[in-house]
């Protein structure tokens, strides 16, 4: 089989990492929507440091935990789960607004522009026409703390909530889709950022926000398995202990991640195969979560059915969102989704040469489908 009714937990999920540190340090989050309710329970604290690492995945992790001293000592626990796709744009929006991608509507790496056969990167945010606040428009925490919307149970006071970002970020589609409002400290390289947190922590910040993204860049490059990608985790470790040695009494710290990765082998090219090309007017997402477009989703369904058997989950649109794959879903998002979409299993890769560059399908570490080693995330949690 292809296709089996896939059901992803909503409990213990990204979304949910930051709901539960307002709850933790007592911050009255007046919102009633469920996918804010918090549902970890983190120790009682006054301020939190929260580390996203891009690409730190739970299963990765757990093979390489030998070279992580600081995250053994912290102890690695169980795993949680990020969103549907397993990708970038996806999570860090979760992360940032609390509600899954039917709701923010990122849900792929790169989609269809409404009423057009244009493809824009929700990473690069390269189409004049998609303005980020309108694509997704659920507002994020951080422009919920700069509104006053969200205050100190036992003062009533509003909170700061501070983002660490290297400048390229700054004012970005993706910044400003996902996490936009709020104060921004620029910081370049790890050590800096670091540098950075600590010092709004020890200046009176209640929650501070650091972004490390060269692990994940290092995987796309050399693959997981890799030294490259080893080296990487034991320079991230290392400056967590510094971060976690510094860090102002009272502070919870948060490690969690987006997504994890699995190192592709095979590759499908949609462009060798009649079959796959057939009914098919656009072809986006990437190469582990693919949204096809069409006019006749069933059809185009069944082809690659036919053609990939038991290398990739299949769904159409409706199927998909029947399947909860997407959390609660707005009319918006049916129409920025592919009408197919094709999940990678296994080590495969699913890529179209007719529209891909060859650096893009040449890959190694790649991510955005339904198995563990992608959907698998940490979450470490400590009190100093």
């Amino acid at each position: 089989m292809t296709k089996r009714p896939l059901t992803i937990s909503r409990i213990g999920e990204l979304a949910e990492v930051i709901p539960s540190i307002f709850r933790a340090i007592g911050i009255d989050d007046t919102s009633t929507e469920p996918s804010r309710s918090g549902h970890f329970e983190f120790p009682q604290a006054r301020r939190a440091c929260v580390v996203l690492v891009d690409g730190l995945g739970y299963h990765q992790l757990a093979q390489r935990l030998g070279h992580a001293p600081t995250i053994r000592s912290i102890g690695l626990g169980d795993p949680i789960v990020t969103v549907v796709p397993s990708t970038t744009v996806a999570g860090i929006s979760a992360f940032g607004t609390g509600c899954l991608p039917g709701r923010t509507h990122m849900a792929g790496y790169a989609l269809r522009v409404p009423q057009t056969n244009d493809i824009f990167n929700l990473i690069a945010w390269n189409h004049p026409q998609v303005d980020p606040v309108a694509w997704q428009p659920v507002p994020s925490f951080f422009e919920r703390c700069e509104a006053g919307d969200l205050r100190r149970v036992d003062d009533g006071k509003p909170i700061s909530l501070v983002k660490i970002q290297p400048k390229k970020y700054v004012n970005s589609g993706l910044t400003n889709a996902a996490l936009r409002g709020g104060q921004t400290v620029v910081a370049q390289d790890l050590s800096q950022r670091v540098d950075a947190a600590l010092a709004q922590l020890r200046g009176g910040a209640d929650i501070v926000y650091l972004y490390w993204g060269d692990l994940d860049s290092t995987g796309h490059k050399h693959g997981w398995q890799s030294e490259s990608w080893t080296a990487q985790l034991e320079h991230f470790d290392a400056e967590l202990r510094r971060l976690r040695r510094m860090l102002p009494a009272q502070t919870l710290l948060i490690v969690t991640a987006d997504h994890g990765m699995i190192d592709a082998r095979e590759a499908i090219n949609i462009a060798q195969y009649r079959e796959l090309k057939a009914d098919v007017d656009v072809v986006a997402g990437e190469s582990r979560a693919v949204h096809l477009y069409s006019a006749c989703p069933d059809e185009v369904a069944q082809h690659y059915r036919d053609v990939l058997e038991d290398r990739a989950w299949i769904y159409t649109a409706d199927e998909a969102i029947s399947c909860g794959l997407f959390g609660e879903v707005t009319p918006q998002l049916r129409q920025v989704i592919g009408d197919v979409l094709v999940f990678a299993r296994e080590d495969y890769v699913v890529v179209d040469s007719r529209v891909q560059s060859p650096s893009a399908m040449s890959l190694i570490g790649v991510h955005g489908s339904l198995t563990p080693a992608e959907m698998e995330i940490p979450l470490l949690v400590d009190l100093r």
